[in-house]
């Protein structure tokens, strides 16, 4: 049969209707709802960045463009407020008084801005042993800050002069209070750790002149208004009463022989 030398429209769009508009209409639907789920991805992110809390610096809430120096990211007006005041004081590891603990690296050996604090078994005996808070305070920074930090906490106290100033403790292993806890003095604020293996076990402590909740640099070749942890720990102890027992005055009693075999006297 010989083909018509017209075009048949009809035939043609017959067809077309029959195998390009359903794929046509296939193409669009897929089209359709790549763009659909571009759009709701999109808008996700978009409520998510409104509920997240941006960065605090001071009492400013920065933008995404914003740039300053982490220095300047103080405590707020709130939380100078309800910093309790310091009177008392107790050491952060150990018994309330250090013992079974020695400075491996004092407040500027090194250039080095705090003391870190050891048990005595050296190496990592003493990972997991439980930090404290040396007074009264108020948790202003808890959490990750850094690879070479790890888990950092910082209370802010008021002293009995009335100026502010804060205790740091760094490299925990964990972490056992959230920001905005008022703390006693001796409360738990952690445990010593090793900032996920990057040192041996200790605590790094510092105090501070001042209300920041930057964490800063632990090393510089000037204090930064950091004050010798441990002397200043003992100089503000506060309770002269509860003092370790002085060392014994005047001469040695003689010694005498252990009598093994001889029987007690009778009271």
């Amino acid at each position: 049969m010989e083909k018509p030398l017209y075009f048949d429209f009809k035939q043609h769009f017959e067809d077309w209707h029959r195998y390009v508009l359903p794929i046509a209409i296939l193409v669009a639907s897929i089209l359709l709802m790549i763009g659909i789920f571009i759009k709701i991805r999109s808008d996700a992110s978009k409520l998510v960045d409104l509920a997240t809390e941006p960065a605090r610096v001071g009492l400013i809430q920065p933008g995404p463009e914003a740039i300053f120096d982490p220095a300047f990211a103080t405590a707020s007006p709130i939380e100078m407020v309800l910093a309790p005041t310091a009177k008392t004081f107790d050491s952060p590891v150990g018994s309330r008084h250090s013992a079974l603990t020695y400075n491996a690296q004092p407040f500027m050996t090194n250039q080095h801005l705090g003391d870190d604090l050891n048990g005595i078994g050296g190496w990592d005996s003493d990972r997991g042993d439980t930090v404290y808070a040396v007074s009264d305070g108020l948790v202003i920074y808890a959490g990750w800050a850094s690879d070479g930090w790890g888990n950092v906490v910082v209370l802010l106290h008021e002293h009995l002069n009335g100026k502010p100033f804060e205790t740091f403790y760094g490299h925990l292993d964990s972490i056992h209070v959230p920001v905005g806890r008022r703390m006693r003095r001796g409360d738990s604020v952690g445990t010593i750790g090793t900032a996920d293996g990057r040192y041996l076990a200790h605590l790094h402590f510092e105090i501070r002149r001042y209300a920041t909740i930057d964490v800063g640099t632990g090393y510089d070749a000037t204090r930064l208004g950091r004050l010798p942890g441990e002397l200043s720990l003992r100089k503000w102890r506060g309770r002269e009463d509860d003092q370790l027992s002085v060392a014994p005055v005047g001469e040695p009693l003689p010694a005498r022989p252990l009598q093994v075999e001889q029987p007690a006297a009778n009271p």
